[in-house]
């Protein structure tokens, strides 16, 4: 049978089945214990057990599943990455050209509530597992209806949101002649993403408190896990929240372009 007629949900039913009885079977090998393997990478003991027993229903969407996969492979000494590319997940990746150069961002399809694109979530999803419980969910279908003709979301606006769920891009404009400077104050736990200039300078977890200072010469991107919990400056302008608790929010403050002489 062509495997792309057979529903994505069978697909990672039977792909997950495969490789969790082969991780299992690995870590028995090296007499290592779910507790120390949930020690090392961070991830929730239930969800291993669940990974190794094949039991998808009792983990989150497809795409923390692959992540989950990746750190299990590596505490295993497995290359995670690689490992992980089998498992499927339904997501789509596409490249968008920007007016500030060659650079690209991924643009991202829906799926569920949604997905967003899969090398972010595998470099995030040690930290995110921690996060995932029954009781809280930490991605949300509810998302400020946002456009780059708007400021940041302030708590008073935070109840529009889009019917439908979507991550928001918007550009902000910096003061002339001045660098872009973004100033970051976590009030709870988030991951982030933050690329200037083309170059990634931070990817991980920031606990709460934090404060964090970047800056770029023409642009900064970023992108937060938990956009509730991030409070954003940007060329000391007034601080602001970066979007909704438990949304996933992604920035990019760019630099005014200097006028040419005549």
């Amino acid at each position: 049978m062509n495997e792309n007629k057979v529903p994505l949900q069978e697909q990672q039913q039977k792909k997950l089945a495969e490789m969790g009885s082969y991780l299992c079977q690995l870590r028995t090998q090296q007499s290592k214990s779910i507790g120390e393997i949930a020690t090392c990478t961070r991830i929730n003991a239930r969800f291993l057990r669940a990974i190794e027993q094949g039991k998808l229903d009792q983990l989150p969407e497809a795409v923390y599943v692959q992540g989950f996969i990746k750190h299990f492979a590596d505490a295993l000494g497995l290359d995670g990455d690689e490992f992980a590319k089998a498992f499927p997940t339904g997501v789509t990746v596409q490249r968008s050209t920007l007016s500030w150069g060659n650079s690209w961002i991924p643009q991202l399809r829906p799926f569920h509530l949604y997905l967003f694109y899969i090398g972010l979530v595998i470099g995030s999803v040690s930290g995110l597992s921690v996060l995932i419980n029954p009781s809280k969910p930490q991605i949300t279908d509810k998302e400020p209806n946002l456009s780059p003709a708007q400021s940041l979301p302030t708590p008073g606006n935070l109840d529009q949101t889009n019917s439908q769920a979507q991550l928001a891009l918007t550009k902000i404009p910096s003061s002339p002649h001045k660098p872009v400077q973004v100033d970051i104050t976590l009030k709870g736990r988030s991951w982030l993403l933050i690329v200037a200039d083309g170059k990634k300078k931070y990817e991980g977890i920031l606990e709460e408190g934090t404060q964090k200072t970047w800056v770029a010469n023409e642009k900064l991107f970023v992108k937060a896990g938990d956009a509730g919990n991030v409070i954003v400056e940007f060329n000391n302008q007034q601080a602001k929240q970066m979007g909704a608790p438990g949304a996933v929010q992604a920035l990019t403050f760019a630099a005014k372009p200097r006028p040419s002489l005549q």
